[in-house]
């Protein structure tokens, strides 16, 4: 089978891919654009497994939180069980437990030493204590949106094909409200934005399905209302944010579909800014 480089474009181990090749595959079409990941989920793709995922739960969270308020999302900060336990009120094997948990989670980063340890939060920790923020932020803040800034790129073009296909179209058209136009507006975030960009994981999104033809199965993706303003000021509502269901690939980008072009819509050329208003329309 000839190696896919299509960045929408991934094919599941079964009969028409060999297990053997589904990794190297993978591989081949992530480094291209973040539409790549939108056909069938690879081992691994979020960076957690699943038995990691299960074992951090709100102890471990709150523990999380103790260590940013310590200075864990600047750098290492050194720490003893001991003085972590008194914080929790539990016991120091306690203490030391939710700490494995955290970095077998890949939240945490550990060097232990003789008189304690050094701990610091990873991007992935941080990406989690964001959603959290977002969480309560929508408890307490009425119309909350998410406010992304970035500068218009140009993509590969493979997802001029993908949205058209006829599984995705019918999805788009029913839970959309439109059908696209044939291609996305590709926003590279700035480094702010990544990692408020996390914070999208407590909307509400709009699921599209995943689906399969002779040839391939399709991953399932998601969809959130967006809003894009141009630098003059100019506004385009009637769009939305697409990502594969499961991933933090390419994080540091958005694509972007609407009902018509939004180059032309909006007048954009590359490197042009943009923000990007990502929540529930009211």
């Amino acid at each position: 089978m000839t190696p896919v480089t299509d960045g929408f474009l991934r094919c599941l181990p079964n009969e028409r891919t060999p297990q053997r090749h589904t990794r190297e595959l993978y591989h081949s079409f992530v480094m291209h654009t973040t539409f790549g990941m939108l056909l069938v989920d690879p081992p691994k793709a979020t960076g957690m497994s699943v038995s990691a995922a299960a074992a951090v739960g709100h102890d471990e969270l709150a523990v999380l939180k103790l260590l940013a308020l310590e200075g864990g999302l600047e750098g290492d900060v050194k720490i003893s069980c001991s003085h972590l336990a008194d914080r929790l009120d539990a016991s120091n094997q306690t203490a030391s437990r939710r700490l494995q948990r955290l970095e077998s989670g890949g939240l945490l980063e550990r060097d232990t030493v003789s008189d304690g340890q050094w701990v610091a939060i990873t991007d992935e920790g941080e990406r989690t204590l964001h959603a959290e923020y977002e969480d309560y932020r929508r408890i307490f803040e009425a119309n909350s949106e998410i406010e992304l800034d970035g500068t218009v790129t140009s993509g590969m073009g493979e997802g001029r094909h993908y949205i058209s296909l006829s599984g995705y179209k019918r999805q788009f058209e029913d839970r959309l409200g439109y059908e696209p136009f044939p291609g996305t507006l590709n926003v590279d975030l700035r480094d702010d934005s990544v990692r408020r960009r996390s914070a999208i994981g407590a909307l509400e999104p709009v699921p599209i399905d995943g689906w399969e033809d002779d040839d391939r199965t399709y991953g399932p993706a998601v969809c959130y209302p967006a809003t894009i303003e141009t630098a003059d000021g100019e506004r385009y509502e009637d769009a939305h944010i697409i990502a594969p269901e499961r991933t933090h690939h390419d994080e540091d980008q958005l694509e972007i579909i609407a009902p018509e072009k939004l180059r032309e819509a909006l007048a954009l050329e590359d490197d042009d800014h943009v923000v990007v208003y990502v929540g529930d329309r009211q």
